[in-house]
């Protein structure tokens, strides 16, 4: 089979459930505190893994408590972690979500996802195959996203950038990707507001997530793949398992109407439990909901 090879980050969540939202200067009482690994990278890993096998995870973590608690938890989620690095005297990264009104609100310490680079990536990308599949995120430095999809580009394989969190990308890279996948934020912050016109230009290249709504691409039309309604409990990591399981849905060679539909359904499920790693599907749920 295939390979999904996820360059990324990986951190630990550290997540409060509130009720309010302070002010400047506030102090309010939460409602609940909990740790999760964490990171898009690390969470895209899972999510693919839990939906399929033959997944790598490419990244750094700090020679710290954190750092040996995310390889773990890779492993135990049946992620290669070969290819994961240890630096020294960095901390592990950490993510601090604020779950408020079913949505949430992140700030990201990248630690030793700053060390995520070309020279530390590249050379292992040589263990990987023409048409095996890399799966990138942003909060891991620009220029080894840029270098991944050249290199992946030169050599067949295909690669999935989500662009998030937001920031600018070279028109070379966009070029280069075989599949885009912001959310509808992203999307405008990346293209402006006429979604359809840049759908229709990046055909079958740029998917935007819409949440429960689904995504939507361009064919030879805009398509629509409808959302799975669940009861929303939490929504951290929806996107990530979304990305996760197109990755898996394309290795096996569905169709993208296939693979956008299967990855919302995954997406929908993992809303319905706490936390992002912990919530996302296992095949099984899958084929049984």
């Amino acid at each position: 089979m295939n390979k999904i090879i996820v360059v990324g980050s990986s951190s630990i969540d550290l997540i409060v459930n509130t009720h309010k939202i302070p002010d400047a200067g506030e102090t309010v009482l939460g409602e609940s505190f909990f740790t999760s690994p964490g990171g898009k990278g690390a969470n895209q890993a899972v999510s693919a893994a839990r939906l399929s096998s033959q997944v790598y995870m490419i990244g750094a973590v700090g020679n710290d408590a954190y750092g040996t608690r995310v390889i773990n938890n890779l492993k135990e989620n049946n992620v290669n972690t070969d290819f994961m690095d240890v630096i020294e005297d960095v901390e592990t990264g950490t993510a601090h979500i604020t779950l408020f009104d079913n949505d949430n609100r992140i700030i990201v310490i990248p630690g030793a996802n700053n060390y995520i680079t070309p020279q530390k990536v590249l050379p292992k990308l040589d263990f990987f195959n023409e048409d095996d599949i890399i799966l990138l995120q942003q909060e891991i430095p620009a220029e080894t996203v840029d270098a991944v999809v050249n290199y992946a580009f030169t050599n067949n394989l295909k690669v999935i950038l989500n662009p998030a969190p937001y920031r600018t990308i070279a028109q070379q890279t966009i070029d280069k990707v075989t599949y885009l996948t912001p959310n509808e934020s992203e999307n405008e912050l990346l293209f402006g507001k006429d979604l359809e016109k840049m759908l229709e230009h990046y055909r079958k290249k740029l998917i935007v997530t819409r949440g429960d709504q689904g995504a939507v691409y361009f064919d030879t039309a805009v398509r629509n793949i409808a959302g799975h309604q669940q009861k929303v409990v939490d929504t951290t990591g929806a996107g990530d398992t979304f990305n996760g399981a197109l990755a898996v849905a394309l290795i096996e060679n569905k169709n993208l109407a296939e693979a956008i539909d299967f990855a919302n359904k995954a997406g929908s499920l993992s809303v319905t439990r706490l936390g992002a790693q912990g919530a996302m599907p296992y095949r099984k749920e899958m084929k049984s909901k």
